[in-house]
């Protein structure tokens, strides 16, 4: 492959594209849902794209197409199946792993920077022209970021048909589109299907605007999901007015505020993950257009988008690790829905809480135990120890950015340059606010014998969260 990810139509590169579709082919016949997200594959005597784990039956291979992602399925005329809902899955854990600029392109496409500042606003996130983005990510994936982000307008905006009353023109706008007849025609396109039939479809209740319920969502994800560890991971650690936890063990739920463009809202997600493989969520939005952003915020948090068979497999061969992988299938690594709180939080410690009450944000309805939004940079460059003066003011200035496409390396860099930041506290903001699946702790407990930390790439926060667990009382420091 060339360096922008163009084939050079070698020989074994053919060969090996072949051999890629038929491993791709057989994971469809066998509707394995550990390739959800991963790929998609489209058939082209009916002209709909699927998810590989449709419970359709097989189409031959010669019918078959395969895509990288759903935009580019799309944007080669095949409608999403009603049957399996592609548009659902769990997004693609590569996007996480991989720190180049298609990856980071990926994590700020989905947290909505194309709807809220178009592509000239990605690329200048990204450090290239509009002319080198569109370029790389048509290369590798047949879609570039207008199309991807159309794509995921259009599974906003079937949500919202589908679990709310308001009006089309209401949906157009809150989705991200710019007018409501390109509303219509993405909703054609994709779905083969008008809003209102495809509102008819509905699964089941909808919301009536302003009744206070919130939007339900369904927060997909692949393989087994430890919950508990998760959940709770959160309530050890829940900041009082911005954090709650309610209920028992097993049927918890996790309320948090969320500070989004459109203002303060509150998400809440119960703990007993759904048979299908999801979490049920429901978002509070001042503004029906956070939707797609508030969704993929959550899905960082609760690290919906990794994939728990690849980190079983690479960590379970190692003879230290097997045991704690077998006995908790499907562990995650936390993550947030806000960078800059996360690190913020980090370097804080123990006055979290105590800054949350001196300079937060009351919210002006309370909702339950949440009172709060975390106090933003710019209200604590004053604020606390040295340490967390310095980040907040880096933070403030824009000398330091922390958002889902920044650069990990560069990133790790110019923290360990402010004052009073360790190697400890930039791994651990790397690993939780940037979600990087790869980050070894420089201050874990020695490795135990036989263990090569090598051999856990890419996945060494995952192992890191593996080994505090190995250790009860020392698990909330390691965390």
């Amino acid at each position: 492959m060339t360096l922008d990810g163009s084939r050079t139509g070698h020989p074994a590169e053919r060969t090996y594209d072949i051999r890629m579709e038929d491993s791709r082919y057989q994971a469809v016949s066998s509707r394995d849902a550990r390739f959800d997200g991963v790929f998609f594959f489209a058939v082209s005597t009916t002209g709909i794209y699927c998810r590989p784990s449709c419970p359709a039956v097989t189409p031959k291979r010669r019918n078959v197409s395969f895509f990288r992602t759903a935009a580019a399925a799309q944007r080669a005329g095949y409608r999403a199946c009603r049957r399996c809902r592609p548009d659902a899955v769990p997004g693609s854990a590569e996007w996480n792993v991989r720190a180049d600029v298609v990856g980071r392109a990926m994590r700020l496409i989905g947290d909505g920077v194309v709807d809220r500042e178009g592509v000239a606003g990605l690329a200048a996130r990204l450090g290239y022209s509009a002319r080198q983005v569109q370029r790389q990510l048509n290369a590798e994936l047949g879609a570039g970021p207008i199309a991807l982000a159309r794509a995921q307008r259009g599974h906003t905006a079937r949500v919202l048909l589908q679990t709310t009353t308001l009006q089309a023109a209401e949906i157009a706008f809150a989705a991200g589109f710019a007018s409501v007849r390109q509303f219509n025609d993405t909703i054609r396109e994709i779905y083969a299907a008008t809003p209102s039939e495809l509102r008819s479809r509905r699964p089941g209740r909808t919301l009536a605007p302003g009744s206070g319920a919130g939007v339900p969502l369904r927060l997909a994800h692949r393989g087994p999901y430890a919950a508990e560890d998760l959940f709770d991971h959160l309530a050890a650690r829940a900041i009082p007015g911005v954090e709650e936890v309610v209920g028992t063990n097993g049927s918890r739920t996790y309320r948090r505020t969320l500070r989004l463009p459109g203002g303060p809202s509150v998400a809440e997600v119960s703990e007993r993950p759904g048979r299908g493989g999801w979490l049920e969520c429901r978002l509070h939005l001042a503004d029906l257009r956070d939707l797609t952003t508030a969704a993929q915020r959550v899905r960082r948090l609760f690290d919906l988008d990794a994939d728990p068979c690849a980190v079983g497999e690479r960590l379970g061969a190692d003879p230290v690790l097997a045991p704690l992988v077998a006995a908790r299938p499907g562990l995650r690594v936390p993550g947030t829905p806000d960078p800059h709180e996360a690190a913020l939080r980090t370097v804080a410690a123990g006055s979290a809480a105590g800054l949350v009450v001196a300079y937060g944000e009351r919210l002006c309805v309370p909702s339950g135990g949440l009172t709060h939004l975390f106090p933003r940079a710019e209200r604590l460059t004053e604020a606390g120890p040295p340490a967390l003066r310095a980040l907040a003011g880096a933070l403030a200035s824009g000398d330091l950015v922390l958002d889902p496409g920044a650069d990990r390396e560069e990133t790790e860099r110019r923290l360990l340059a402010l004052p009073g930041i360790d190697a400890t506290a930039a791994a651990r903001i790397r690993t939780h606010a940037l979600g990087d699946p790869d980050v070894l702790l420089p201050d874990t407990p020695a490795v135990p014998p036989g263990a090569d930390p090598d051999r856990w790439r890419p996945w060494r926060s995952y192992a890191m969260r593996y080994l505090a667990l190995r250790r009860p009382a020392q698990a909330v420091a390691a965390g």
